[in-house]
């Protein structure tokens, strides 16, 4: 197992010290929590494809890790670094990658996991709504199982809107299900679960119960055909 106490030290640190004299005053240190990340990825997403989803095959870490340098040039928040490392495995294009993942979050005090689909682009969001819509008792029973309740209960919250959209129902069963403005589903990793030796195979479990509603969420694009990329 890597050491991931390595990466939550380094990432503790960076938020009171986000600037290029002290990243650089300790790029050694940042180079080895680096490297233990790329071994914990490679790790994670080697068993993802055997365990889980074999449709990840062939991912690799660049495929599905972020650098951690922020583009600043249009943002008026001009710290230089990114203050956390994630990995992003899902289908056709890991990070790049419009489907629903099994996103991993490393930052000191805030890990997590997330399935689903973040962020979609207008016409994704709009096919996934008709899709819940029309198919609401499989997302019932997908979210009855034990593994699901466990984890997750539902799908999250953040930036939902006010009132179900125009073109559908607003009597609908789950209307707040037609609120989200993202279909993506967390459960919240303690540090302490992070660093434990078993935690990759942990982090598999939760994966594993995530898979059923991302299988479902993905079953779109079958349905539907490809969507606009996301900026």
């Amino acid at each position: 197992m890597p050491n991931i106490k390595l990466i939550l030290d380094f990432l503790s640190q960076l938020p009171y010290n986000n600037n290029r004299e002290w990243f650089n005053a300790h790029k050694d240190q940042y180079l080895a929590a680096h490297a233990e990340f790329i071994d914990f990825s490679s790790q994670y997403l080697a068993r993802l494809a055997q365990d889980v989803d074999p449709q990840l095959a062939g991912l690799q870490p660049k495929d599905c890790v972020w650098r951690i340098y922020r583009d600043v040039r249009f943002s008026a928040d001009k710290r230089p670094y990114k203050e956390w490392f994630g990995v992003f495995p899902a289908v056709k294009g890991g990070k790049k990658s419009i489907r629903a993942g099994y996103y991993v979050h490393f930052q000191p005090g805030n890990c997590m996991f997330t399935g689903g689909i973040w962020n979609p682009p207008a016409d994704l969001l709009k096919a996934l709504r008709g899709e819940i819509e029309a198919n609401y008792e499989e997302v019932e029973e997908i979210m009855a199982a034990p593994a699901w309740k466990k984890y997750f209960g539902d799908f999250d919250t953040d930036w939902m809107l006010k009132k179900v959209p125009a073109g559908f129902d607003p009597d609908f069963v789950h209307a707040d299900w037609l609120k989200r403005r993202m279909y993506t589903y967390s459960t919240r990793l303690t540090d302490a679960e992070v660093c434990a030796p078993d935690f990759l195979d942990h982090v598999i479990d939760i994966a594993k119960a995530a898979n059923p509603m991302n299988n479902f969420l993905n079953y779109t694009f079958e349905e539907y055909g490809e969507f606009t990329p996301r900026c």
